[in-house]
């Protein structure tokens, strides 16, 4: 069984709700990356969405731009982040997906890819990207080596939630609000229709992202769903504090992580 469903699996047995974290692989430099994952694991983080820099990410707010356009200014490869998968993986077992847009992965080669997620032990993929329409254009391969591959629904999904809620695999990403990534001050959606509508067709956890930043919204809205996902306030610790951020991310994910529970 994948990383992510075993986790998953054991937190609905201790009634206990995901904490899913995100950073932009390479900003501040692979080592920073890689103590930030320890870091946040030792916080209480569930599953550890590592991003993959892009120079057009269209689904992402200003912090997670900045964060790429660093990234790649480093340096930073898609062979050097598998690379650097591959010293975590000796190191913890931790669920690790890749988040990244679709014309990267065919740049790539989408054999090639999901046979390096497999050796390498990433668990999932994000495209935010990818439309659930066009999912067949990754899921036959990502399936071919264990790869699970996240769906998002979005408040503007409506007719769409059943057929994608329905068909979704490891989690399901729950997108809180129209537009880009980014800390939000407050959620205009109503997240009790919102979620109705998922839970009445999804039999897997539904997480909750986009502009979740401070553990009081963490409080606010875990009634809703079965976990949270935290990107952009992470970054930020990275933008201001560069290669001393790990343990400044330990200290804010550990209020996520005491504000969830």
């Amino acid at each position: 069984m994948n990383r992510i469903d075993l986790k998953l699996q054991a937190l609905k047995e201790q009634n206990k709700k995901a904490l899913i974290t995100f950073i932009t692989s390479g900003d501040g430099g692979y080592e920073t990356t890689e103590n930030a994952v320890y870091e946040m694991e030792r916080a209480g983080a569930d599953i550890i969405e590592l991003g993959v820099p892009f120079s057009d990410p269209i689904a992402e707010g200003p912090v997670i731009q900045n964060a790429s356009e660093r990234s790649l200014g480093n340096g930073t490869t898609l062979v050097g982040i598998f690379e650097m998968v591959n010293k975590i993986r000796k190191n913890t077992e931790i669920p690790l997906l890749l988040m990244m847009y679709l014309n990267t992965i065919f740049r790539f080669g989408t054999e090639k890819f999901f046979n390096l997620c497999k050796q390498n032990g990433i668990d999932g993929v994000i495209v935010p990207d990818l439309p659930f329409e066009e999912k067949d254009e990754i899921q036959d391969i990502a399936d071919k080596y264990g790869i699970i591959s996240i769906s998002l629904v979005a408040p503007t999904s409506e007719e769409r939630i059943e057929k994608i809620a329905s068909n979704a695999s490891g989690f399901l990403y729950c997108v809180s609000s129209t537009g880009v990534t980014g800390m939000r001050n407050e959620f205009t959606t109503n997240f009790d229709d919102f979620f109705k509508k998922i839970k009445t067709y999804s039999n897997i956890p539904c997480a909750l992202g986009f502009g979740i930043s401070t553990p009081e919204q963490v409080k606010d809205i875990k009634q809703y769903c079965d976990g949270v996902i935290v990107g952009s306030a992470i970054v930020k610790h990275v933008e201001k504090y560069g290669e001393n951020s790990p343990k400044k991310i330990y200290e804010f994910v550990s209020s996520l992580r005491n504000a969830l529970d």
